[in-house]
């Protein structure tokens, strides 16, 4: 039984992680997603909205409510805080990519962008005028998309954001400016630059972004403000939780569909679930479609089928609920054994930590990729933009052109994908002959 139990355990499995404004029972939880079962407890503070995440499949971050720093643990280890992450003021929202490299960190108007290997501030990125609100990476960690209480929502190119030339300002590739009140949630669906981008408000509307063109596709008016906002994984269907309790369900395969709508129930899909008592702050689906999560401030986060739009189940809190959402379970999340393969660093609080005595631990390599030293010929991270913005611009016919011209810029891609290939394969030889050059 034992052995049997522990092959269904290491299997891939969905987990819920939740976490409430009191941290009265812990900090934040991971429940099995169809039985409900407790799996682990973090201790230690609590955590505030939108600033909840877990880095590489080994760190959980979660930001302490009215303080500046960020309480982290390692997955595995759940009754231990294992380290503190100190930021210059008090963080509203966070996330990391989901490649593990980067950090971003909302802190009033500002980004902190942070290189997870080094721990080293890589920028600041102050084009908000108010608070930061959410913060969400596209599923290839190319881009990353910013809301604020200034009801902007700002669409970022990752490379030209650490790109190491100090003389460029980084500016965002879209601003979104359609909203009359702050954005209240961002969720990106899959495709990378391809993707479509929903974002919520307080002005109670939802709006349906193309990222590649940065038009807007949709905009639906509701009667209540809108708090949270999800997508299905096949996006059919789009999610959002109104400030009255009430969960939307919107269409998107609707015969007629228009740009701009007001929500009606009952029509074509559209669809509410009724049981939060209070706004519903979170919102998340599961891997397959069938299940949806929610979290609100009456101190409930539920489980729905959405099929059937009946609550499965209600695990109830001490607090508002502040995060909840689904992911699948990091491969060590239940080998108390296991460690990270690389421990997180000392995090630096400023752009040149050499000039306040925060330089690399001793010993410490640090590779960056900068602007070519032959002056003119462009730089590998200009490069690698100019080839992202080409990939990212392929719904534009104007990009390919037709026939004969479309045949030889696909060839002149390649040959620059080639190009860049091999300045990666030589940059990664150079590394590994550095850090295993002998003493």
């Amino acid at each position: 039984v034992v052995n049997g139990d522990r092959a269904k355990m290491s299997a891939p499995m969905e987990v819920v992680v939740c976490s409430d404004s009191s941290g009265q029972l812990c900090n934040c939880a991971v429940y099995e997603l169809h039985s409900g079962t407790n799996l682990l407890s973090y201790r230690g503070g609590n955590t505030s909205a939108r600033s909840l995440a877990v880095l590489n499949g080994e760190h959980i971050l979660g930001a302490q409510i009215g303080k500046n720093y960020i309480n982290v643990w390692e997955v595995q280890r759940k009754d231990q805080l294992q380290q503190k992450i100190v930021c210059p003021g008090i963080v509203t929202c966070l996330t990391t990519s989901p490649n593990g490299f980067y950090l971003l960190v909302g802190i009033a108007e500002a980004i902190y962008v942070w290189e997870v290997s080094t721990g080293r501030l890589l920028a600041v990125l102050s084009r908000h005028y108010q608070d930061l609100t959410c913060l969400c990476f596209t599923d290839d960690s190319s881009h990353f998309i910013s809301g604020g209480k200034d009801n902007l929502a700002l669409v970022w190119s990752l490379i030209s954001v650490v790109q190491v030339d100090p003389s460029r300002t980084p500016e965002p590739r879209h601003v979104w400016t359609r909203h009359s009140l702050p954005i209240t949630d961002i969720h990106c669906g899959l495709m990378g630059p391809q993707a479509r981008v929903a974002t919520a408000s307080l002005d109670q509307t939802v709006k349906l972004w193309e990222m590649s063109s940065g038009e807007m596709l949709l905009s639906i008016l509701f009667d209540v403000g809108i708090m949270s906002v999800t997508l299905d994984p096949c996006e059919y269907s789009l999610f959002c939780g109104g400030s009255d309790g009430s969960i939307f369900q919107v269409s998107l395969c609707s015969s007629n569909l228009r740009k701009d709508k007001t929500f009606q129930s009952d029509c074509e899909g559209n669809q509410v679930f009724k049981g939060h008592r209070n706004m519903v702050t979170c919102l998340s689906v599961s891997m397959d479609g069938t299940r949806l999560l929610s979290g609100s401030h009456d101190e409930t986060v539920r489980l729905w089928d959405i099929q059937s739009k009946q609550s499965l189940r209600t695990l109830s809190y001490k607090g508002p609920v502040t995060n909840a959402f689904i992911m699948a379970a990091p491969a060590n999340m239940f080998v108390p054994d296991s460690r990270p393969a690389v421990p997180l660093p000392s995090f630096s609080r400023h752009l040149n930590p050499t000039d306040h005595g925060e330089g690399p631990e001793l010993g410490a390599v640090c590779l960056r990729l900068g602007l070519n030293s032959q002056g003119s010929e462009e730089s590998y991270l200009e490069k690698a933009g100019k080839l992202y913005s080409l990939m990212c611009s392929v719904t534009d016919k104007s990009v390919f052109g037709d026939g004969e011209n479309s045949k030889v810029r696909v060839s002149e891609l390649e040959e620059e994908v080639k190009t860049l290939k091999k300045i990666n394969k030589d940059l990664y030889e150079f590394s590994s002959q550095l850090l295993t050059k002998p003493n």
